[in-house]
């Protein structure tokens, strides 16, 4: 057996011994300590859902800063607020409150960065007298 073979062979077998060996970290009730109809699989999702919700915000908060629209592309927010729109249809299929709420409040974000790049546009086009 070559080097690279026998090192990549116990790598996978070190792996494998670890991973077996994490099996006591697996939660074993599945209520949250928070509030006892949450499960803990809702706080993750609650958790993991915040940070993907808020990413379009620091485009929208630019924007509003500068009161320009300089350098935005409303394009990506209306596409991913579509998405997430069917996302939220998702969520009340398998009734999964944190696909629900998250995606519900990432529409409405980027439903605002979307109008505010509209109203941007247009106060900038009518203050150069720029005709469509």
């Amino acid at each position: 057996m070559g080097k690279s073979i026998r090192v990549t062979m116990s790598l996978v077998l070190l792996s494998t011994l670890v991973l077996y060996g994490c099996e006591a970290f697996m939660p074993r009730d599945t209520q949250s300590l928070l509030v006892p109809r949450l499960h803990r699989s809702e706080v993750f999702g609650l958790v993991a859902g915040f940070g993907t919700t808020f990413a379009g915000l620091p485009d929208l908060l630019g924007m509003l800063g500068r009161r320009s629209s300089a350098g935005m592309k409303p394009r990506m927010a209306a596409i991913t607020g579509l998405f997430q729109i069917i996302w939220v249809e998702y969520g009340l299929l398998i009734a999964s409150r944190p696909v629900i709420v998250w995606n519900t409040i990432a529409v409405l974000v980027n439903l605002l960065t979307v109008f505010a790049y509209l109203y941007f546009t247009h106060r900038e086009r009518a203050a150069t007298g720029v005709q469509r």
